[in-house]
């Protein structure tokens, strides 16, 4: 099992300090180090920014949004950051979500599997090269009647094949996610429920490609924090929590909502929507149950992170992705070391 670190988005103050952490990461020999965009931060400027400043360390989108470009502008984003980081980068989509996608981008929220289908077949075809013709549902190149013809990308990318993930949460995205990609960018994973939640549908999807799990990345982002009250440290992330169960999306639309009833916790995810929709987000963070946000996290002391890590592992996770707290640099860099050290202690490394 690899290690990753995901810096989240840009521009909330803490840019040098992210900056920091990220040539830490580089330092300690973390295999990728990913950034993330909703309605703010652009990745692509970010990962040019970090690559830039660092020298080994792979960057990664997680994700570029569908909805906010083209598919060629995609594959020349790709193509361009893999050649300016001499092979470095890998490509994450996903699809984001209604809100999103409708209110800020203005691009209906429909048939998404459908259309994250061809998005990867036209970027793909775009990266490799050739002439670029596609005829879809969503997207058909050249525009037919006008003057519009075949085009080949004039860039050259580092590698034949960049790697290629989808940031997944659904079982029919999950599987789709398994047939068309290199790897699943995962989100609130419990490692106990993981086989159940993900896995499997993964699973299906590369049989049904004739393929096997053999070179595909599961790749969970896991929030990590180091001491010993561990009540305290979950407590930390009550809010990041219940944003996620009760606030993304609209009450029929929450994928991670969804989730977290696909893990057993039905009534609490209802409560927690409920109270969050309501305005009282106090109310909705108290009603996250501790079970929960203790499964899908590291917290603790270096040697109860190392046992998190053991089970990641056991469950299938390919590369841990960290997300380290911390109310100061010095606190997310500590963090970053323990990552380190507990993966050692795992035997891991």
């Amino acid at each position: 099992m690899r290690l990753g670190i995901n810096l989240g988005y840009w521009g909330a103050g803490m840019d040098a300090d992210n900056l920091a952490v990220a040539q830490e990461a580089d330092r300690l020999g973390y295999d990728v180090c990913w950034a993330a965009e909703a309605y703010g931060s652009d990745a692509p400027t970010v990962l040019a920014w970090v690559a830039a400043q660092t020298e080994r360390i792979d960057v990664g989108s997680a994700i570029l949004q569908i909805p906010a470009r083209q598919p060629a502008m995609t594959a020349m984003t790709a193509a361009t950051l893999d050649s300016l980081t001499k092979g470095r980068f890998r490509l994450g989509l996903g699809v984001s979500g209604p809100q999103v996608s409708e209110g800020w981008y203005g691009v209906k929220f429909d048939k998404p599997l459908a259309r994250t289908r061809e998005y990867v077949e036209i970027v793909r075809k775009a990266m490799s090269r050739e002439r670029l013709s596609y005829e879809g549902e969503h997207w058909t190149l050249p525009l037919p009647g006008g003057p519009g013809k075949p085009i080949k990308l004039t860039v050259h990318p580092e590698r034949e094949h960049i790697p290629l993930y989808i940031a997944a949460i659904g079982p029919k995205n999950l599987e789709q996610t398994g047939e068309i990609a290199d790897g699943a960018l995962l989100i609130f994973p419990a490692a106990e429920h993981l086989e159940a939640t993900a896995l499997t549908h993964i699973r299906a999807g590369r049989e049904k490609a004739g393929l096997t799990m053999e070179g595909f990345d599961v790749c969970p982002t896991v929030p990590l924090a180091v001491g010993e009250d561990v009540t305290a440290l979950a407590d930390m992330f009550r809010p990041y929590t219940a944003l996620y169960v009760g606030g993304m999306g609209s009450r029929k639309q929450n994928f991670y909502n969804q989730l977290a009833q696909r893990m057993g916790y039905e009534k609490e995810a209802a409560e927690i929507q409920d109270k969050y929709l309501a305005g009282d987000k106090a109310a909705a963070a108290a009603a996250v149950p501790h079970s929960l946000i203790d499964s899908t996290t590291l917290l603790g002391s270096v040697e109860r992170i190392a046992d998190g890590m053991r089970a990641y592992a056991e469950a299938g996770v390919t590369t841990l992705t960290l997300a380290p707290a911390g109310f100061t640099l010095d606190e997310r860099i500590t963090a970053l070391r323990a990552g380190t050290e507990a993966m050692e202690r795992a035997g891991l490394a």
